[in-house]
């Protein structure tokens, strides 16, 4: 794991960064749920002090992130398969509505360019025509700013909001993606090529529909993934690092 960019660590570290650093490194699948965070181990593999990294934990405990137990300290919350699910069904249906809202309101040329860099970026990694593990981080990046850059544009800042509370369910966040079979990231990646043509043909109706679709079956093969293993953690190969991770 790596530290905090250059500039935010050490003793002066905000709470607000060493919070954000690990929410994203739960959401993303480096710490499973069950994970046990070890502050020492954490303070050094981050670089900063114990100090901020509690409040930190705090933080991310009262958004249901984590959990803390006495004797045992703070641990990644696992959530069940239902709770997976829900989360989905909500989050297909705020991003839909974020798509029709960008769609009718129409995105200025600037925003239009920036999710058509986005499917560019995709094209280029998917066109190997095999997954190369090293290829993951970038993708991911891609597909949180592409669906990150829609949720924007739909203009209701409730809508960004109550998405944000989905991904407190790990599993459900867009930082999760199964990188195993190639057919199945090109025909999600498709998705997005044809919700940047609905948002630009400013046709809501389908753009909504496209969206709502493209959160659902992820969900719906993320949710029969992990139900096959038997187990209700992030998988291996989902995520960034695709282990467990340097919780310990």
């Amino acid at each position: 794991m790596s530290e905090l960019p250059p500039g935010t660590g050490g003793h002066g570290t905000s709470t607000q960064a060493v919070a954000d650093a690990l929410r994203e490194r739960i959401l993303e699948g480096t710490f499973p749920p069950g994970a046990v965070l070890r502050q020492d181990a954490l303070a050094q593999a981050l670089g900063v002090s114990r100090t901020p990294l509690r409040t930190a934990l705090a933080e991310l405990a009262r958004d249901g992130l984590v959990t803390y137990e006495v004797n045992r300290g703070y641990a990644v919350r696992a959530f069940d398969l239902d709770d997976v699910r829900a989360a989905f069904e909500v989050r297909a249906t705020l991003e839909a509505l974020a798509c029709r809202r960008a769609a009718e309101r129409g995105l200025p040329p600037a925003a239009l360019a920036r999710l058509a860099a986005c499917v560019t970026r995709g094209e280029a990694i998917l066109g190997k025509g095999r997954l190369d593990p090293s290829d993951l981080p970038d993708y991911r990046r891609m597909n949180v700013e592409f669906h990150e850059a829609i949720i924007a544009a739909g203009g209701n800042p409730w809508v960004a909001e109550f998405v944000g509370r989905t991904r407190n369910v790990p599993l459900a966040s867009d930082r999760v993606i199964l990188w195993e079979d190639h057919g199945i990231i090109l025909r999600s990646h498709d998705d997005h090529r044809r919700i940047l043509r609905a948002l630009a043909d400013r046709d809501g109706h389908r753009a909504a529909g496209l969206m709502w679709e493209h959160v659902t079956r992820a969900g719906e093969i993320l949710v029969a993934h992990i139900a096959a293993r038997g187990q209700d953690v992030v998988p291996r190969r989902v995520g960034a690092d695709a282990t467990k991770g340097d919780a310990a």
